[in-house]
């Protein structure tokens, strides 16, 4: 049986909040943005008018002014949109329990096993109408027999509409489109391919994929078997916690980092909710720390080492700064920055014979104790001095 899956992106999604809760914005130029005080106003979304001027996510208030001086920017309420995406989420759950959401206003939708409400496009068109009735936002979704073509069926007609893309079209549908537009086809990599002369997914399908695997490895031969739609990878339910492979978290800091200071401080904060919810899930101790980091100007970078294993807050806020600062040029100051865990032991190890396996034990039934305090109240209760030094 064919699979059908769904994907729905919820249209201009904080923009559209902030115009559903306050209708006289409705008929203007509007920018969700961070603080104007401490982030110089950058644009974290626009409504459909202010996109049509070129108004484009990561510019600043400034600039975004200069393009259109009537614009009206909103400062971002973070609260306000996981309550409205909870209201959608709410609607897919009607139709599928297999749901994977992709950020706070995307996510994928397997409904093979749904057909007691129609076809995939009559599924997608009822979630799209009660969406718009129920809620007032609009989403764009797309139908497809895997995650990455529907979710280019998703970015295909926008804003209020429902594309199915199947065997019968896809070719005609999808490999006109731009290769940089392929789910996590970045900017190193779209260069790469850009090299080989793939400019197009179509280009891609028919490209050479020992010339692939040569330029990307193993990666390669993974985007190529998207752009054929031969990929399987399943929709995996959200509320699924038997196979925890790695536990991760993010965050864009209320102004830019400049400094290794400022980095210590976040990522201690990232690694601080990190551990604590590897603790509380009982996943053993990761051997494998992942860094996310993205500048001022939105160019991203991931880089992944091997570390010992450990439940300690301290280690992987130090292996993340070490990760950091062996990797990073400061051309820009920081954004945004990211740690992620995986590869979990269960049992201790030691790992070196500096290490005093007496002491870290402590250690490590303190921060089980502390764990257990930040999960019953919150994550804030407790924390190191280090916090002290930016509050906010």
């Amino acid at each position: 049986m064919d699979r059908v899956i769904l994907h729905s992106d919820l249209n201009n999604f904080y923009a559209s909040v902030e115009i559903l809760n306050n209708p006289e914005l409705k008929d203007k130029f509007v920018a969700v943005s961070g603080s104007t005080e401490e982030r110089h106003g950058i644009v974290l979304a626009k409504n459909e008018k202010a996109k049509k001027l070129g108004i484009k996510t990561g510019m600043t208030l400034v600039e975004a002014y200069k393009i259109c001086p009537k614009l009206v920017a909103v400062e971002a309420n973070m609260d306000k949109y996981l309550v409205y995406s909870a209201k959608v989420r709410k609607i897919y759950s009607d139709y599928t329990d297999v749901i994977e959401p992709f950020g706070i206003d995307e996510a994928w939708l397997d409904v093979t096993h749904s057909k007691m409400f129609g076809s995939g496009v009559e599924i997608a068109e009822i979630i799209r109408k009660r969406i718009k009735e129920e809620i007032g936002l609009t989403v764009s979704i797309g139908v497809s027999f895997s995650k990455v073509f529907a979710k280019l069926g998703s970015d295909i007609k926008k804003p209020d509409a429902v594309t199915e893309i199947t065997k019968e079209n896809f070719k005609e549908k999808i490999w006109p489109i731009k290769v940089g537009q392929l789910l996590f086809v970045g900017k190193s990599t779209l260069s790469k391919l850009n090299n080989l002369n793939v400019m197009t997914i179509g280009d891609l399908a028919n490209a050479s994929e020992f010339s692939l695997k040569n330029s990307l490895g193993k990666w390669g031969a993974i985007l190529k078997s998207y752009a054929l739609g031969t990929d399987d990878t399943p929709v995996i339910n959200a509320e699924t916690e038997s196979v925890i492979k790695s536990v991760g978290n993010s965050m864009t800091s209320y102004r830019d980092l400049e400094n290794t200071e400022d980095i210590k401080l976040v990522f201690y904060f990232l690694a601080d909710s990190v551990i604590t919810r590897v603790i509380n899930n009982k996943l053993g101790r990761p051997t494998t720390l992942t860094i996310y980091v993205r500048d001022s100007k939105l160019e991203s970078m991931h880089r992944q080492i091997a570390i010992k294993p450990t439940l300690l807050i301290d280690d992987i806020c130090k292996y993340s700064l070490e990760l950091f600062n062996s990797n990073y040029v400061w051309n820009n100051p920081v954004r945004s920055l990211g740690i992620s865990v995986s590869n979990f032991v269960e049992e201790p190890t030691q790992t070196d014979i500096f290490t005093d396996a007496t002491t870290n034990d402590k250690k490590e039934r303190a921060e089980k104790c502390v764990a257990l305090i930040k999960d019953k109240y919150e994550i804030s209760t407790i924390n190191k001095g280090i916090a002290y030094t930016d509050k906010k």
